[in-house]
């Protein structure tokens, strides 16, 4: 029987793409998100089964509830691709407390309560795989994005904890910190200030840029090169935009 993976974000951006990938490579894949028409178009992209399940992930019970579901159908999760994510962007005297603690809830107490919910049932098991989808904006501060900073370098100290909790159990924790990728979370955010790269849309381009990565674990790396073109353009435009499969190598079958 195949693994189990569950992607949350799986509506859009980079937890589509990872979703997708990740069927490809033969994994069953749990789909969450807040959309069900996305999630829809997502299970139709994947060519394995899928399980499309609608929920809100800063909201506790439905946590609870994505992960009763997905090992009532089909087991425990075995590999957990936490996606789901928001970026906010103002002066910090313009952000409220409103918009401090949204960054907070979505991008890292919602990792937090999916990586709680998962790790015993992996750690009973002897295997998880966990891959948190942080930022660049996780290691540097950004003008104008102090809320969203804080709270992605909040979960990469999360990851980085638990992963040294986890060591030995077979469990591991990873982060993938991209810079400013092509999705529509940083279209809302940013808006689309700088030349696009060349390329297609995530889920047309990840399988492409697909490379080997060890054995039994998973490999999410960076692609590199464009960068000092990248911060010349940055400092005359504004952040420039990158395809989303030219910044991420995603996960291959032998990973599994």
């Amino acid at each position: 029987m195949s693994r189990v993976a569950l992607v949350t974000g799986a509506g859009s951006g980079i937890g589509r793409a990872a979703a997708i990938r990740l069927s490809q490579a033969g994994l069953r894949v749990v789909l969450a998100s807040r959309g069900a028409e996305a999630l829809a178009a997502t299970a139709q992209a994947c060519p394995g089964p899928t399980l499309a399940i609608p929920a809100d992930v800063t909201d506790p019970s439905a946590v609870d509830r994505l992960f009763d579901r997905a090992e009532q159908d089909w087991g425990g999760v075995e590999v957990l691709i936490a996606s789901a994510g928001a970026g906010f962007s103002a002066r910090i005297e313009r952000t409220s407390d409103a918009d401090w603690n949204r960054m907070l809830e979505l991008n890292l107490t919602a990792p937090f309560r999916c990586l709680r919910r998962a790790v015993p049932a992996m750690r009973a098991a002897g295997y998880g795989r966990i891959v948190v989808i942080a930022s660049t904006a996780s290691r540097i501060g950004e003008p104008y994005l102090a809320a969203y900073a804080a709270s992605k370098h909040g979960v990469l100290g999360l990851v980085r904890a638990a992963g040294a909790e986890l060591a030995g159990t077979g469990v591991t924790v990873n982060a993938v910190c991209p810079g400013f990728v092509d999705t529509p979370m940083t279209e809302a955010t940013i808006g689309r200030p700088g030349p696009l790269g060349a390329g297609g849309q995530a889920a047309d381009r990840a399988a492409d840029h697909a490379r080997g990565g060890g054995r039994r674990r998973v490999v999410l790396r960076r692609q590199r090169g464009h960068h000092r073109a990248g911060d010349q353009r940055r400092r005359r435009h504004g952040p420039v935009l990158t395809p989303l499969a030219d910044r991420i190598v995603l996960i291959t079958t032998e990973s599994f």
